[in-house]
């Protein structure tokens, strides 16, 4: 074993039914404490998947896992019951995209986060509810002692994600792992929230696991971005190199569509087609059928995995041509 934080190896998930899915293939990522990864794709690339995997939350019956996942030593695979009971929120927490589905309508938000400090701190309610309270505090929740005895619809879109934040950190994790919780708020409420994360990250010392497709945020959240695609991870270095020098032809397609250039007035500068079907991927590199620079050697087989740096990876043929700047 080693000493990193997370530790994901040749990670493959399939979904059984009438097709077998292959939401996640042969993925290995790692970070070390206190790092800050953002996942970064559209929708239906693994990002999520690769979340609830790492806590645990596929169901068994109707999902095959290949590969091994350590966090911070821990064998998530191979937990089950109490233990992994244990690991979820003590261990390793995660704030959904949407608080107002994540958290129980018929408790309020102080018996929600106090419930989860007493199972696994086993404290009492009295001490639970102080810890909920400064929780509260700690998300900036103006008159967190009233706002203690609320129940979630009572609270507005920013208020309930940071509830959320309070429930996933009031047992000190070492890892949070954050499911686009910012896309359902406005402009000013994200970067509310984006900020307090940030903050609350240095502050615990956690390492933050950000799924994404906004490019922005994941500058303003992250130190380093893997690039997903269709359940494989395209290309990953620090946000500066990404942002910079992406050389993934899919990455360089999300670095152009920028939003800003529509605000504009400008056409926004989308890539072409959509990701393929799980249940029936093409042959080769899964990106060819979108890629503009595609050749005929990229539907022949799976593209190497290029290391032109240290934790700079890049799974394209062409990744080692000059980069050419927009």
């Amino acid at each position: 074993m080693t000493g990193k934080l997370v530790d994901i190896r040749n990670l493959s998930v399939r979904f059984k039914g009438k097709r077998t899915v292959h939401a996640i293939n042969d993925v290995s990522l790692s970070m070390e404490q206190g790092e800050t990864l953002a996942l970064l794709g559209e929708s239906g690339s693994g990002k999520s998947v690769t979340l609830k995997t790492l806590l645990g939350l596929l169901p068994p019956k109707r999902s095959e896992i290949d590969g091994s996942i350590h966090v911070n030593g821990v064998d998530v695979l191979s937990l089950r019951g109490k233990a992994l009971a244990k690991y979820r929120g003590g261990e390793v927490s995660m704030v959904f995209q949407e608080p107002a589905l994540a958290l129980d309508p018929v408790f309020t938000v102080g018996h929600q986060i106090a419930e989860s400090v007493r199972r696994h701190k086993g404290v009492s309610r009295d001490e639970a509810m102080s810890v909920a309270l400064d929780m509260l505090d700690r998300v900036r929740i103006p008159s967190a002692n009233r706002r203690l005895h609320n129940y979630p619809h009572e609270l507005s879109g920013g208020m309930r994600q940071r509830v959320m934040i309070a429930l996933a950190l009031a047992c000190r994790p070492r890892l949070l792992l954050a499911d686009e919780p910012t896309t359902a708020l406005d402009a000013t409420v994200q970067i509310q929230i984006l900020l307090l994360l940030r903050e609350l990250q240095k502050e615990f010392g956690m390492g933050v696991i950000f799924v994404t497709h906004d490019i922005g945020v994941a500058v303003e959240i992250s130190e380093r971005v893997a690039v997903m695609y269709a359940g494989q991870i395209f290309e990953e270095g620090t946000t500066r190199e990404i942002i910079r020098e992406g050389r993934h032809p899919y990455t360089q397609g999300l670095l152009a569509a920028n939003l800003h250039d529509v605000e504009q007035g400008q056409r926004l500068n989308a890539i072409p087609g959509a990701p393929p079907a799980l249940e029936s991927k093409p042959d080769g590199c899964s990106f060819a059928p979108r890629c503009p620079k595609a050749l005929p050697e990229c539907t022949a087989g799976l593209p190497p995995m290029l290391m032109p740096a240290p934790r700079r990876r890049v799974a394209c043929i062409r990744a080692g041509e000059p980069v050419v700047a927009e």
